[in-house]
């Protein structure tokens, strides 16, 4: 029978498209030796990982690893990013005892009932309705959308891959940028405008629809510089992506029955900061005919603690039901 397992041994890390954020796990949840690592210096998440090992001087016997990607079986492969590997050969080559995988917006999920009141931000209030299910979207390089579902065994995260169904158009100038995304890039999923790549295709669009000259294709980070600077058709991107969002959240509300409330995460809203109208996104959310008295009482936060999903994957290692006896 092996040792039982301390948990300052255990690593987490939250694994974007961007970007991979690490901790050790301490004690009954707290994360220590936080580092972030930025993806475009590995070629392989396996160096990565261990580049943060030897930076800190840890060892792990154990980790837990939220991907931007659909853990189906042992063949992972990251969604907005080309590392794929098999989980149970990097366990073998980072030499641990045990390697848990799972969706990084279900680590997130799991972390929403240990958020504190300074870890979000309120943008729409409402009443939660206790034991209710919980809603999770978060435009970053990609489309995250996640759930938390209460069971009598105790809250169980929802992986979805949501953020890649059909984009729905509900007025004539979105029909009209809906249009012209598809003749470039066939399929519209939602996470074609929301997520910080859809920023750009959303000025593209408005660009050679409203015949505008521009120098070159504008990164997202351009476009909010360009609302600052009230660049018309930066602004109407930046109007289009709040709207857009916020009928999509006001779609999970629905979807999921998410009575518990609906959480707003990923890392473009935090850039956006003044530029996100938080009244046109709480208007789209509720503009759903006659269930808009439904969706009303629901509130909608933001998450602000940037480590969140850490918090998550740390419950996810702590969970005796994914433990063994002689963990």
């Amino acid at each position: 029978m092996r040792a039982r397992m301390s948990t300052d041994s255990i690593l987490v890390a939250d694994i974007g498209g961007t970007n991979a954020r690490f901790g050790m796990l301490e004690g009954k949840g707290d994360i220590s030796k936080r580092l972030d690592l930025e993806n475009d210096r590995y070629s392989t998440l396996a160096d990565a990982v261990r580049d943060y090992i030897d930076r800190t001087g840890t060892r792990p016997s154990a980790a837990g690893l939220a991907v931007a990607s659909p853990v189906v079986d042992d063949w992972v492969e990251l969604t907005n990013r080309d590392w794929s590997f098999s989980i149970e050969a990097m366990r073998e080559t980072l030499g641990l005892e045990r390697l848990e995988v799972l969706n990084d917006f279900a680590a997130l999920a799991l972390a929403l009932p240990h958020l504190g009141e300074d870890d979000v931000r309120e943008l729409k209030p409402g009443r939660a309705v206790a034991g209710a299910p919980l809603g999770l979207i978060g435009p970053g390089t990609g489309l995250g959308v996640a759930a938390l579902i209460p069971t009598p065994a105790g809250a169980v995260p929802l992986a979805t891959e949501a953020g890649h169904q059909d984009l729905a158009a509900t007025n004539e100038r979105e029909w009209a940028i809906r249009r012209w995304l598809s003749a470039r890039h066939g399929n519209v999923s939602t996470e074609r405008v929301l997520s910080g790549p859809g920023l750009s295709n959303l000025h593209a669009a408005i660009v050679a629809l409203d015949g505008l000259e521009v120098d070159s294709p504008l990164r997202p980070r351009d476009v909010a510089a360009g609302a600052r600077d009230g660049r018309a058709e930066c602004l109407e991107a930046l109007a289009l992506f709040t709207g857009w969002l916020g009928a999509t959240a006001g779609d999970l509300a629905l979807s999921l029955g998410a009575l518990g409330g609906i959480y707003l995460a990923g890392g473009v809203l935090p850039r956006l900061e003044e530029l996100f109208d938080v009244d046109l996104f709480c208007e789209r959310f509720l503009a759903k005919g006659r269930f808009r008295d439904y969706l009303e009482p629901i509130p909608v936060r933001q998450v602000l603690r940037t480590e969140s999903a850490l918090v998550g994957v740390a419950q996810w290692m702590l969970d005796p039901r994914r433990r063994g006896p002689d963990q």
